[in-house]
């Protein structure tokens, strides 16, 4: 970009300097035309029977030589000039065709990079494996465990977690577990799908979660009010339309339109990721929840969270927005009348990942029918394009109380800079992006924050090579 910078300031320059070089060749061609018509040269040369005087004639001779000496010595300069503007033009060209290189290669190492990001890792599929394969094998050690009333006791600090990644949620629940001061009053619930339930109920039957913490297991299909009759997301992925828009040609589409892929990625509209907005009828004796996205790693004990003071309002969350980043008018399409009409573009974005709800001001305010409400309105997708973050921000529009930044630390799974001061003051960081601590494209800087939370001395990690 300098070059071409100071290519375009000389070319600039040129133009000046051929403006006045072009009054210099008239000039000349003028000289030499208008020479021959002086009354001395044109009376002894010009006109018939004139006699020819030695001295006007060395006179005449000398006038045209310095002419033409002046006019080589201008060519010679100008010569200069014209090959420079070759020069910028080849320049220009070639900055051209690299860019388009530039812009092809952006497209297809994004399109890597999403495919690497969304695809399962072999040693996490192995890992699932050969959890399912000892549940099969010793079905006697792994008999469901009876009820127990903590999973209902309000008493006790309550986490939700909803994943398919069993290392994840372990690691997110052994640093939740290593940092708690009273561990025994943490009470888990993962819920993850049919495919994964039976190797996360394997995981941690053979690794017990250390200080009597409590791990509670479950299937989202053992929730059976969530049907495509209820729950509008189920609905719409029984729609053709939304199918098609998901499932077909997605890789040709994305060679074309990289960022279109990114929200063509079903996860998307997966049940598990929209599990979020239910919380209060799926624990509906509990007050208070802390939900925490399988991404993150806790390093400081979290009950303090529960002693926040909401001011009456569901959501604690940590803002996101810094000047005119990330305020709702990136997520929302406020050329709709009706987020137009509701909602302010400048309004502070906040983020999900890590949220402390009150369950009883989330049933006060039905904050999930407004949830309903707006996800229906959404089918074909012209409020905002996809994700959880944007109906969440609609939800819980009015309804959410800024969290010192402190609590909840963003970007290690896409940004490079992020001060490990202030990763160290975090009580909780978020590998949110495509780099997620356990793939091979995790950012080198912040992964052993998340690695030294993973069980080394479980078998079956050692057996499915992470090369963590």
């Amino acid at each position: 970009m300098t070059l071409v910078n100071a290519y375009a300031a000389y070319a600039r320059k040129l133009k000046l300097d051929i403006s006045k070089q072009l009054r210099m060749f008239d000039e000349l061609a003028k000289n030499l035309t208008d020479l021959p018509l002086k009354p001395s040269y044109k009376s002894s040369f010009f006109e018939p029977g004139s006699p020819v005087d030695e001295d006007v004639l060395r006179q005449f001779e000398k006038e045209v030589k310095d002419i033409v000496k002046v006019a080589r010595l201008m060519i010679v300069e100008s010569k200069e000039s014209y090959d420079n503007q070759i020069k910028i033009q080849k320049l220009k060209d070639t900055i051209f065709a690299v860019n388009e290189l530039l812009i092809k290669a952006k497209k297809n190492g994004a399109f890597a990079s999403l495919i690497s990001a969304k695809s399962v890792p072999k040693s996490l599929h192995c890992l699932a494996m050969r959890l399912v394969e000892e549940r099969v094998a010793h079905p006697e050690k792994y008999k469901e465990e009876g009820y127990k009333e903590e999973f209902e006791d309000p008493s006790l600090y309550h986490y939700a977690i909803f994943s398919d990644n069993v290392i994840a949620v372990s690691v997110v629940i052994r640093s939740v577990v290593k940092n708690a001061e009273e561990p025994w009053k943490h009470v888990f619930h993962v819920v993850t799908d049919r495919m994964n339930v039976a190797a996360m109920k394997v995981w941690f039957r053979m690794r017990p979660v250390e200080g009597g913490a409590f791990v509670g297991i479950k299937a989202v299909e053992e929730y059976k009010f969530l049907n495509s009759s209820y729950v509008p997301v189920l609905r719409q992925l029984e729609n053709a339309n939304m199918q098609k828009f998901y499932f077909e040609n997605q890789a040709e589409n994305a060679t074309k339109d990289s960022t279109n892929m990114k929200f063509r990625n079903p996860k998307y509209l997966s049940m598990l990721n929209h599990l979020r907005f239910y919380l209060p009828e799926m624990y509906p004796k509990l007050h208070k929840i802390l939900f925490l996205d399988d991404d993150v790693v806790v390093q400081k004990d979290l009950t303090g969270l529960w002693k926040v003071d909401l001011d009456g309002k569901v959501n604690g969350a940590v803002e996101t927005c810094f000047g005119s980043f990330h305020r709702y008018a990136q997520y929302l399409n406020f050329s709709h009348p009706l987020i137009k009409e509701r909602f302010n573009p400048k309004a502070c974005a906040w983020a999900f990942g890590m949220n402390i709800f009150d369950l009883d001001a989330w049933r006060r305010e039905k904050c999930t029918e407004q949830y309903h409400y707006w996800q229906s309105l959404n089918e074909e997708r012209t409020l905002w394009k996809l994700g959880t973050l944007p109906p969440g921000l609609i939800t819980f529009y009015s309804t959410t109380k800024s969290l010192d930044k402190s609590w909840h630390v963003l970007g290690l799974g896409y940004n490079p800079s992020i001060s490990m001061d202030e990763i160290s003051n975090a009580a909780v960081i978020h590998y949110n992006g495509n780099m997620k601590p356990w793939l091979d494209i995790a950012m080198n800087q912040y992964k052993n924050l998340w690695t030294k939370y993973v069980d080394n001395d479980m078998e079956f990690v050692q057996t499915c090579n992470f090369g963590l």
